[in-house]
């Protein structure tokens, strides 16, 4: 019974954990920009490698308004950065051609996701 017990404790880690993390290779349009977590949600962390041949730009933004601490990612670039308690971020293209990021987001995933010029 012990064994069976602690199999399922171990599982239930597992899938608690599984459940908390979010990958995504994601594609932004030139000119265009991605936002992440604009919705109330609790702390996350973000691994932001940039696959493009151009520059992308992060910013946290709280949900209530306003953007800091903004930072450039150059090519094939990984950065990573924590998120507060509502705050989303914002993943800027500047550039004419289209960028791509991969993304691994731990903490709250219950994250909005979207577009916005």
């Amino acid at each position: 019974m012990k064994k069976l017990l602690s199999a399922f404790i171990i599982t239930l880690g597992f899938i608690t954990t599984s459940c908390r993390t979010l990958t995504s290779t994601t594609t932004i349009k030139a000119q265009d920009s991605f936002v992440l977590g604009n919705n109330e949600h609790g702390k996350f962390s973000v691994k932001l490698k940039n696959v493009s041949a151009n520059e992308v730009q992060l910013w946290k933004a709280p949900i209530g308004g306003g953007r800091h601490s903004p930072v450039t990612v150059k090519p094939n670039e990984t950065i990573k950065t924590k998120l507060s308690k509502n705050t989303a971020l914002r993943i800027e293209n500047k550039s004419n051609e289209q960028v791509a990021v991969e993304l691994l987001v731990k903490g709250d995933t219950g994250l909005s996701m979207g577009y916005k010029k």
